[in-house]
């Protein structure tokens, strides 16, 4: 396939879609009347994504995908290459394998140790680094300089971001093959953005109100159970979500390990706490004091 990378809007989006659809798995979307009480006092119906569910257990599989089906057989011969605190670095190294390609990931030292156990357990050879951005490119380009292989970015690429909006399409087709209609209101979790610049693409013009939502305070070097969306948002993604994304919803850990409670609890969710905290922002007083949403959000 053509390395060129397609213009940033939905239509691209519908065909990164077509791209991936057999290299994923399309995760179901669920409800539960017993959380949407208790988020909106049963204003709203709120419907979840579970992308846990999705091959090497994270929506970051849809960005990897695309990214190798887009390299040249010449490119895919020398390898992959990125920085990651762990799910991208799982979903690459799964990727390169069906691929039959090999994979180098720089990771930093604070990485979680299932997320280092997963990727080296998809094949790839890990390289750690201290934990901040300009460690994690310095490493990654002593790596590319070893081995030529391509960097797969994690969030800041256009390949990237049109993948992660596929998740918006399939949630808009689920919920009307459900019967819920048109979706009020997204949530999206947002680390680097990728997602959230994704999801704002794929629903402009929709009249969806997109958000993002995270934990106040994080920083690349914090120790937090959020560790997934401990990274700065990218270059590319950072206009796309300025322009597109209504508000950005930050709550606190303690809310976010409530979020992952409940969702255990009432709809029998195992969610790490960078995908729980979308839900703990459905249940936040910012959330809630928000004008109306349409029945479905």
């Amino acid at each position: 396939m053509s390395t060129t990378h397609l213009p940033l809007t939905r239509t691209s989006i519908e065909h990164a879609h077509t791209v991936i659809a057999p290299l994923i798995h399309s995760t179901p979307l669920l409800t539960s009347s017993n959380l949407s009480l208790d988020a909106s006092g049963g204003r709203n119906v709120l419907l979840f994504k579970p992308e846990s569910l999705q091959r090497a257990g994270a929506f970051k599989i849809r960005g990897a995908s695309y990214s190798l089906a887009c390299l040249s057989e010449e490119q895919l011969a020398k390898g992959v290459c990125t920085h990651s605190s762990g799910n991208h670095a799982s979903a690459l190294a799964m990727a390169a394998k069906a691929r039959g390609a090999k994979c180098y990931v720089v990771m930093p030292s604070n990485s979680a140790e299932c997320k280092v156990a997963s990727t080296r357990g998809y094949g790839a050879e890990l390289v750690f680094c201290p934990p901040t951005l300009k460690d994690r490119e310095k490493t990654l380009a002593e790596v590319q300089a070893r081995t030529g292989a391509t960097f797969i970015p994690p969030y800041d690429a256009a390949n990237t971001i049109l993948s992660q909006g596929t998740c918006f399409l399939e949630i808009e087709a689920q919920a009307a093959e459900q019967g819920y209609g048109k979706l009020g209101a997204v949530i999206t979790p947002v680390g680097g953005g990728g997602l959230l610049a994704g999801t704002s693409l794929a629903a402009a013009g929709t009249g969806v109100r997109v958000f993002g939502s995270g934990e106040r305070e994080v920083t690349v070097k914090a120790n937090t159970i959020a560790d997934g969306l401990r990274t700065p948002v990218g270059r590319i993604n950072f206009p796309i979500i300025q322009k597109y994304v209504e508000s950005v919803i930050t709550v606190s850990e303690e809310e976010i390990i409530d979020a992952m409670h409940l969702l255990w609890e009432r709809a029998k969710l195992v969610v790490e706490p960078s995908g729980a905290v979308a839900f703990a922002a459905a249940r936040s007083e910012a959330f809630r004091a928000l004008r109306a949403l349409s029945r479905s959000s």
